[in-house]
């Protein structure tokens, strides 16, 4: 019989590291599960989970407990994430105002940091670990922390990482991140893959093809912002960014903006849903004609009754032939994210998980 890995390139240690994260993630995702189901999932032998499921018991991050409600006879073991048994933390890089979040194994919010990351972005993550750390949570494992940032190539993980020994400062484009976000805990797997639009003062996707993110030549797949759109064929950042919007709000519109509080839908707020339908719907259809997703989302920093109206206004003109004659029949349906701002900073909290403990669909990338 040929030794484990035999073949693939992976020695034994690495096929038991593989292991260990695909029955914590069944059991993530499917528990509490017995050792019989977490064969059927894994293919795993019945020794070999014994051993695995020792590990991850020793290491704190699944609990043990018996089944309940299984009438007479022995009650099986079956086994659960503990939510406590590992932490990580997500950051969100927006503008003068971002956002810092801890979450735990199972992948609940556990704490939120707002911040200003100012012209020291290395302090002030020391100062959001510093914050996260003694608070309700009290995280006792973080085990890293990820970054979703618009330019992600203008951030150095190596001196961000200087002096938060031995947590690692992981760094990747927030559309990506917020798909990933999606894939985990909101839409989840979708066949044909999953695009998220997010509309902030730019627009950009992330494209997650068979769970894995699509980065593209120099990671730009998905900078969508710049494609001339419309009859005007102008550039997409110009009439579907957010400073498109604002510059039709009044002051206090703009502040609901700002807290993310449902915008009045007043003839201004209208004008730029309808301008801004039409010419978002050509950057989707050149999309999904060429990948065709099974799950498009618009998420970001839009409203979610704004984000309603956009995807309502985009469905009339698909079924309007005086306004768009074209058939679009691959468009899979649109419809708005699972978490406000395009849940990048949970997403980023998902880098060092995926580094540390889960199957990553980064490796692919």
């Amino acid at each position: 019989m040929a030794a484990p890995g035999a073949g693939t390139g992976r020695t034994p240690l690495l096929v038991a590291e593989h292991n260990l994260r695909v029955t914590l993630e069944a059991i993530r995702r499917a528990g509490p599960l017995t050792r019989l189901e977490l064969a059927r999932r894994s293919g795993l032998s019945a020794p070999g989970l014994t051993n695995i499921l020792r590990r991850l018991s020793e290491n704190g991050l699944v609990t043990a407990s018996r089944r309940r409600g299984e009438g007479s006879g022995q009650p099986s073991v079956e086994f659960a994430i503990n939510p406590n048994g590992a932490f990580a933390i997500g950051i969100r890089l927006a503008g003068a105002v971002s956002e810092a979040v801890l979450i735990d194994l199972g992948g609940q919010v556990r704490d939120r940091v707002i911040f200003d990351p100012g012209a020291d972005l290395a302090a002030a993550i020391g100062e959001i670990l510093a914050r996260l750390r003694s608070g309700p949570a009290q995280p006792q494992n973080i085990v890293g922390i990820g970054i979703g940032a618009s330019t992600p190539g203008a951030l150095d993980p190596g001196s961000l990482s200087a002096g938060l020994s031995p947590l690692r400062v992981m760094v990747e484009r927030d559309c990506v991140v917020g798909a990933l976000a999606e894939r985990m805990f909101g839409a989840g797997p979708v066949d044909g893959g999953l695009v998220l639009i997010v509309i902030d003062a730019a627009v950009r996707a992330g494209l997650l093809l068979q769970g894995v993110p699509f980065g593209g030549v120099h990671g730009r797949a998905g900078d969508i912002g710049a494609m001339r759109t419309g009859p005007d064929q102008v550039p997409l950042d110009s009439v579907v960014g957010l400073g498109a919007l604002h510059a039709k709000l009044t002051p206090a519109e703009k502040k609901m903006l700002q807290d993310g509080e449902d915008l009045p839908m007043t003839p201004a707020v209208c004008a730029w849903i309808e301008t801004a339908a039409g010419h978002l719907l050509d950057a989707i259809i050149a999309m999904a004609g060429f990948v065709a997703p099974g799950a498009i989302l618009i998420g970001g920093d839009l409203p979610r009754n704004a984000i309603d109206a956009l995807i309502a206004r985009m469905a009339m003109e698909r079924g309007d032939r005086t306004i768009r004659p074209v058939s679009t029949p691959w468009i899979s349906p649109i419809r708005p994210a699972s978490f406000a701002g395009g849940g990048i900073a949970v997403g980023a909290a998902l880098l060092p998980l995926f580094d540390q403990l889960l199957p990553s669909p980064m490796a692919a990338v």
